[in-house]
């Protein structure tokens, strides 16, 4: 019941966006009762939270080519698959609308993408022990200056994000820390 609430919560985000979000619609959509829903979750920010949380905490596959490159390579391209789905720019939306406000999901946010960069840190670990980034490099900074122009396009401009997007953001990162320009702060 829990996986059928949590999945309808995300595809009523992604059919009719936070505002027009309802209770009601998740469980017609789920298949059951709104008390149940009422009772496993007290408000539906609540809802929305748990499903964002679900949805994003999918498992991530670390790449382990043998290069930096191409393992940021997969990294970024596996980033702009997920979120240009329809799925993606609508949980994207929901989180840049008023939802974004609620105290539940910055904490959310904040700690997805902490255990995102967690989990891709050994990518440039790998890389400073293989001598293909310099030793100061910060796993971090190098992650945060990666993904950036995704979002950037993403959430400002609404320009396309495609692979090109993706490989380019690599390159980018690479030249900026051949020039040791992402020291740990």
């Amino acid at each position: 019941m829990r996986a059928a609430v949590l999945e309808a919560t995300v595809t009523e985000l992604t059919e009719t966006g936070y505002a027009a979000l309802t209770v009601e619609g998740v469980a017609q959509r789920a298949g059951v009762h709104k008390t149940t829903i009422y009772r496993n979750w007290k408000t539906s920010d609540g809802l929305i939270a748990d499903a964002l949380t679900r949805h994003f905490a999918t498992a991530i596959t670390i790449p382990d080519t043998g290069a930096v490159e191409s393992d940021l390579r997969a990294l970024t391209r596996s980033l702009v698959t997920t979120m240009t789905t329809r799925a993606g720019r609508a949980l994207l939306a929901t989180v840049l609308s008023d939802a974004g406000r609620l105290p539940q999901l910055t904490e959310i946010k904040r700690a997805l993408f902490e255990d995102r960069f967690r989990r891709a840190e050994p990518v440039v670990t790998r890389a400073v022990e293989r001598g293909e980034l310099p030793t100061e490099t910060d796993p971090d900074e190098l992650l945060k200056a990666l993904v950036a122009p995704i979002y950037f396009r993403l959430v400002f401009t609404d320009e396309p994000v495609d692979e090109t997007t993706a490989d380019r953001a690599v390159a980018v990162v690479l030249a900026a820390a051949h020039a040791r320009a992402l020291p740990a702060t």
